[in-house]
């Protein structure tokens, strides 16, 4: 095997080392303030937000729509995050797995070795002749037939040897490129994440400073203009009597969902969080179901991608409402026209209602 060869080998084995640090995972997030409109937000991708300015004469309205927007844009980079994050976990794991195969293929080639070199010393002993030569030399007819047997049983043993030596030298060939490759995914996730990081905090911090120029009595009246807004949403949505319709009943992995979730009602959103102390909204969704013996993935856009799509009159309690057009927010139905889920940022885990937020469709975890 090439020093090249060799050198990516020992990196590959390096990297059980190196995993741990590299698919660590950051602080948390996940999920976009409910936009309390019937309009789903636009899907264009969002961009760099300036420094954030209060509107002329300070319509709160304005700023509670821009609120509203810093924090989706959030919400979709933390989307990206933890779907980056994800990937890294499985990443780091195959890397983990080729590292011990490539151990395990070094010392079958040692041992091959070994028995290579013990038939050569064997031949030394023997004065150098091979088997051949001396079978020619022996007087002995019984001897000669026994020793012709023993050459070609010696002779397919030997090409049994050689050809298990370079089949696990082209394992560890293979092992070592496979290696290689997925070091370079996970690195290229490792930039993802930390992007995606970098635009979360700073949407944060826009909304933040924002928020942070305001006088207490417009704090008050801005976060009930959000109630108000949010109340007009749910009422619209209650009055097309949906509710009617909605009769469905919760499996038993969807009530155990639904416990799960409930008692996680007012721990802090945290981006990134998959719990116990803290969550982001898909990270409340994802550990709820795996805690019902279901695991769903990691966000809200793959649990929509992913999970099998049931109308919204069929929706039962444990079921999770994914919320926007680019699928940024998800919460988890509870019944009677409620949710629970992890709103955004400087919120917490909070019962809700469904219609709230346009609703982007409904998926079923354990269809």
């Amino acid at each position: 095997m090439g020093t090249g060869k060799r050198g990516l080998i020992t990196a590959a084995v390096t990297v059980v080392c190196a995993v741990t640090v590299l698919a660590a995972p950051g602080t948390a997030f996940a999920a976009p303030t409910p936009k309390p409109t019937a309009t789903a937000p636009s899907t264009a991708s969002p961009t760099p937000t300036d420094s954030p300015t209060l509107p002329p004469n300070k319509d709160l309205e304005a700023v509670r729509k821009k609120l509203d927007k810093l924090y989706h844009d959030a919400a979709v980079a933390t989307d990206e995050y933890n779907a980056a994050q994800e990937k890294a976990q499985k990443q780091s794991a195959a890397i983990v797995e080729l590292a011990k195969k490539i151990v395990e293929g070094q010392k079958k080639l040692a041992e091959l070795k070994d028995r290579a070199g013990a038939a050569a010393r064997a031949q030394y002993r023997t004065g150098g002749l091979p088997p051949t030569a001396q079978l020619m030399l022996s007087d002995d007819p019984q001897q000669f037939l026994d020793g012709a047997g023993r050459v070609l049983q010696g002779q397919r043993a030997t090409k049994g040897l050689i050809g298990e030596m370079t089949r696990t030298q082209q394992d560890l060939q293979r092992y070592a490129a496979d290696a290689s490759d997925r070091w370079d995914e996970l690195e290229a996730n490792r930039r993802t994440k930390a992007a995606a990081k970098k635009k979360i905090k700073q949407q944060i911090a826009a909304a933040e400073k924002l928020q942070s120029q305001l006088e207490k009595k417009e704090k008050e009246r801005l976060a009930e203009l959000e109630r108000e807004a949010a109340y007009r949403s749910q009422t619209a949505w209650l009055d097309s009597g949906i509710l009617k319709e909605i009769n469905g009943k919760a499996s038993e992995q969807g009530k155990q969902a639904v416990e799960f979730a409930t008692a996680q009602i007012g721990k802090p959103y945290v981006w990134g969080a998959e719990g116990p102390e803290s969550y982001d909204c898909s990270g409340l969704t994802s550990q709820a179901w795996a805690k019902a013996g279901r695991p769903i993935p990691r966000t809200s856009q793959e649990q929509w991608k992913q999970l099998k799509h049931v109308d919204i009159k069929d929706m039962r309690p444990g079921d999770l409402i994914i919320y926007f057009d680019d699928a940024t927010h998800v919460a988890m139905y509870v019944g009677d026209g409620a949710i629970i889920h992890a709103p955004r940022p400087g919120r917490t885990v909070t019962l809700a209602g469904a219609g709230e937020m346009p609703i982007l469709g409904v998926v079923r975890p354990d269809a």
